[in-house]
């Protein structure tokens, strides 16, 4: 939208704030709050901050950022009504001199899809968006407590997740976000929101917001929702599985179909997969950024561990879901909404291409059920191990030239840094688990 339009909405629905957001490297939303009053303002000048403090953004002696206002990002938060409404738009970042930031997440998926733009594609996804809803203790706290002891599908009417729910997804409709469905899952206390799948860049600005309004109509109900990866023991974790799919800018071709092809999937289609499985160990830090992470990718809680596809086995890292034509697409299955998704857009799609330019076949699909299957038959089949630790992820990471490539120095090296400090702090953590099976016996 233009400058003009932008502010004809503002006075016409009497907006009073606006959310200047973007993301630290991590996935964490920065907001600089302003009255709309300084709307001109901003978009003369931008919003001001001081990068040093942002989590991988500049060192004190280049700390000074700006805020570009994406005006295509314009969005009312129907969430925010009477003398509070709120509108939020998405900043890109730059330097004091106006260029652009390569530290910005954002810039990073926009440089990505115009690489793949320029080979005559546009990235499609659609995530299935996983959480938890907890608890909160008398101190406003929240506790590892489910708000009910369901399972998949379960109804449970009276419980207030329910309520949180419908209230999610009756302000995703206001925002024509285009909710599909909303559901109970596995473990107790957890949900699925799933969107319409959309072009990448228009995807992961809304899968900011989303958790910007879970987490917000979760506290209005006396409720804490949580994006970790595995909050409780012995129960399913949260992931964000992602369907993806190239197609043109209308969508009237996928190009991963071919109704000639093997499992009707074009050569596109295969040797995409085949550039997913080939890097997939080295995205796995950034797809499974939290040390938690690892929690959730072990055997027998229907998250993947070893790096394999197929069409309808759902213990493999990548599956093809039904349906074909303009429906064909890929679901990769290992990453968790904790991360960055502007930076795990990035990785999935740069692997895929890669796979493309390079002519990466993948080994046949795997049917069985892998995670019954011996260490040896694994090996006799060639199926691999995801990482199974964040120390390990990052020593896949740091050796990867196509991370350093899609990432840019900048993030990759300030990623790294910051990761590896946060494994090597976890590692020198004595743990209640030690305490209670070590301390007594040696």
């Amino acid at each position: 939208m233009e400058r003009e339009e932008v502010k004809k909405i503002i006075e016409r629905e009497n907006v009073k704030y606006l959310q200047m957001q973007f993301t630290d490297i991590l996935g964490s939303i920065k907001t600089v709050m302003i009255p709309s009053s300084r709307f001109d303002r901003i978009m003369d000048d931008g919003v001001l901050f001081d990068g040093s403090s942002i989590v991988g953004y500049a060192t004190i002696e280049e700390s000074d950022m700006r805020g570009i206002p994406d005006l295509s990002t314009f969005q009312i938060l129907p969430w925010y009504y009477d003398d509070k409404k709120t509108a939020r738009i998405i900043c890109d970042i730059a330097t004091p001199s106006g260029e652009q930031f390569p530290g910005d997440p954002r810039f990073v998926l926009k440089r990505m899809l115009k690489k793949a733009h320029e080979k005559g594609v546009q990235f499609f996804v659609g995530p299935e968006f996983e959480f938890f809803l907890f608890r909160i203790n008398e101190k406003g706290d929240p506790i590892p407590d489910p708000t009910d002891k369901g399972s998949y599908f379960d109804f449970t009417p009276i419980d207030k997740a329910e309520e949180v729910k419908k209230e999610i997804l009756y302000y995703l409709e206001m925002m024509n976000y285009n909710p599909e469905a909303s559901h109970h899952e596995v473990s107790p206390g957890q949900h699925e929101i799933d969107l319409r799948f959309s072009d990448a860049l228009t995807m992961a600005d809304r899968i900011v917001t989303l958790k910007s309004l879970i987490k917000s109509i979760a506290i209005k109900n006396g409720l804490f929702a949580s994006f970790m990866p595995k909050p409780l023991y012995g129960v399913n974790g949260s992931g964000m599985h992602i369907h993806q799919s190239l197609m043109t800018q209308d969508q009237s071709k996928n190009f991963f179909y071919d109704p000639e092809g093997k499992y009707g999937l074009s050569k596109t289609a295969f040797n995409y997969i085949g550039g997913i499985l080939h890097h997939a160990r080295e995205m796995a830090a950034i797809l499974n950024s939290s040390i938690n992470s690892y929690k959730r990718l072990v055997p027998g809680f229907e998250a993947p561990v070893y790096i394999s596809w197929a069409n309808l086995n759902r213990s493999a890292l990548v599956r093809i879901p039904q349906g074909r034509g303009l429906k064909t697409r890929i679901e990769l299955r290992n990453p968790d909404p904790a991360g960055n998704p502007y930076l795990q857009f990035s990785v999935i799609l740069a692997a895929g291409l890669d796979g493309i330019e390079k002519n990466i076949n993948p080994p046949e699909p795997v049917e069985r059920d892998i995670y019954r299957l011996s260490p040896k038959e694994r090996e006799e089949i060639g199926i691999d191990n995801l990482p199974g630790s964040l120390g390990e992820s990052l020593k896949y990471f740091k050796e990867s030239k196509l991370m350093r490539e899609t990432l840019g120095d900048h993030i990759f090296n300030h990623f790294y840094v910051v990761k590896s400090k946060e494994f090597d702090h976890y590692r020198s953590e004595v743990t209640p688990w030690e305490i209670q099976n070590l301390l007594p016996v040696l």
